[in-house]
């Protein structure tokens, strides 16, 4: 009874494994496919890949090592065109393999050699920014303010702008308000400025070129920063030539005079 036991039992492992075995034409079941990999960029890294470099330290002439202080290996840094370094500042160069990159000086093409730039408010920190585009310029900078986001009012920097224009202190001046409307009114109530009100770069020259317009007026709401640069590039870099234009604005200067008192 107890081998009849045994051959039973020996018989339902054989039928079990034998279940398992597949037959002819059939296929071994398939692994599952590993998923596809999908590599995220995290936004801290995602937003470092697209910056040309990792710091700016392009407005200094002699770089010590704390200015490089904190870098890691293979960092970008931006630096003056005849940027020189101390030697401890250059040791961390090399052994952290740090990318130099060299910042290149703005093409030339302005007609002026010194302009006088004011703001109030509503126009500060697009003047502190316009400041680095013309010191890229190689230009002479009088800033007549104002120096904060606190509320001030326009025709007073406005006014001292274009005083120094009509003084000949500098060659053109720039006034940045909300609109750039009522700076343009102000600068104009002053003798011998021509002050234009400009929201495009075709106006931009057109005012120099036709109009002689010594004063640029903008609307830090009215344009984005690209656009301003793009502004005052046109500005600077149009003068008026033709004698029928000079003509004419001979004229408007000849109105101003009939009226001074």
């Amino acid at each position: 009874m107890a081998d009849k036991e045994t051959r039973d039992r020996v018989r339902e492992l054989v039928k079990q494994v034998l279940a398992t075995v597949p037959t002819e034409g059939e296929s071994e079941p398939q692994a599952a496919s590993a998923p596809e990999v999908e590599h995220v960029v995290v936004n801290s890294l995602q937003e470092k890949l697209g910056r040309e470099w990792d710091r700016d330290e392009s407005a200094k002439s002699l770089l010590t090592e704390d200015d490089l202080r904190g870098l890691e290996a293979g960092s970008r840094v931006r630096v003056a065109e005849n940027a020189k370094f101390t030697s401890l500042a250059q040791d961390i160069v090399n052994e952290r393999n740090i990318e130099l990159i060299r910042k290149k000086p703005r093409q030339n093409m302005t007609k002026v050699r010194s302009v006088a730039i004011g703001s109030d408010h509503g126009g500060f920190k697009t003047k502190e920014q316009l400041k680095d585009l013309l010191t890229d310029l190689g230009l002479n900078i009088r800033d007549f303010g104002t120096d904060s986001e606190d509320a001030v009012d326009y025709p007073d920097f406005a006014h001292a702008v274009a005083r120094s224009v009509s003084g000949r202190q500098v060659d053109v001046g720039i006034i940045i308000d909300g609109a750039g409307i009522g700076s343009a009114m102000t600068a104009n109530k002053v003798p011998n400025v021509r002050a234009a009100a400009c929201y495009s770069v075709a106006l931009a020259k057109n005012s120099r070129e036709h109009n002689g317009a010594n004063v640029l007026t903008l609307g830090a709401g009215q344009n984005s920063f690209d656009e301003i640069k793009q502004i005052v590039e046109g500005f600077l870099s149009t003068d008026i030539s033709e004698d029928r234009h000079k003509k004419r604005v001979g004229k408007i200067d000849n109105i101003d005079r009939q009226y001074r008192v």
